[in-house]
């Protein structure tokens, strides 16, 4: 499969044949195809608001310490939408252009902080229509660029598709402790769930964040 530039496209319309046909409801629901996907339409209306950072007020307060190289994080849950995004002292984002979508992270290997992986140490924002997202965990944030992909996705029979696959992103800026990862490198290994009720949950993305 040829990679694609960003995440934006790989779900574009609405599944033909599946649920209302009003066009509100079709606008939420994934279409399936051998290539890409949408996140605007598989992510974007009918999800509850999400405060981010108001779900983790400890983050500020973490310790500073040097992150492994590569470190490894967990992305995980249903996706919502940004409603009042933080700042995270990154210019390459704007967590309130109304294109953000958010979900927990967890930590698996390197990072500052707690190691159980039953407890959320940050905050993932990713655009719904666009190629840039951003990770906010104890001892800083990083803001990336989607520049590839090699994804699958197979009707689950509900009414919904199921993705796995791989996205490489590239780390345009950082602050705190992980400012030597800018330039660096992230893969992610992800299994993504979209719902027939056009919700769209995050089985598990494992990132691969390296250093230049």
């Amino acid at each position: 499969m040829e990679p694609t530039e960003s995440r934006s496209g790989v779900l574009g319309r609405t599944q033909a044949g599946a649920g209302n046909p009003a066009d509100g409801e079709a606008a939420k629901r994934p279409l399936i195809t051998d290539q890409v996907i949408s996140r605007r339409a598989a992510i974007g209306g009918g999800l509850a608001g999400l405060g981010g950072l108001l779900l983790f007020p400890g983050l500020s307060l973490a310790r500073a310490a040097v992150p492994s190289d590569p470190f490894v994080i967990v992305l995980k849950g249903l996706y919502q939408p940004v409603v009042h995004g933080p700042d995270l002292g990154l210019s390459t984002v704007d967590l309130n252009d109304a294109s953000y979508s958010t979900v927990p992270i967890y930590p698996v290997l390197g990072t500052p902080g707690t190691t159980d992986t039953k407890k959320a140490i940050g905050v993932f924002y990713v655009q719904f229509d666009g190629e840039l997202c951003a990770y906010h965990i104890p001892g800083g944030s990083l803001a990336m660029r989607f520049i590839g992909s090699d994804v699958n996705v197979v009707d689950d029979g509900a009414g919904g598709g199921l993705l796995t696959g791989t996205w490489e992103l590239t780390i345009l800026e950082a602050t705190g402790i992980y400012r030597p990862f800018v330039g660096g490198h992230n893969t992610m290994v992800d299994t993504l769930h979209f719902l027939a009720s056009g919700g769209v949950d995050e089985v598990a993305c494992f990132c691969h964040i390296s250093r230049p």
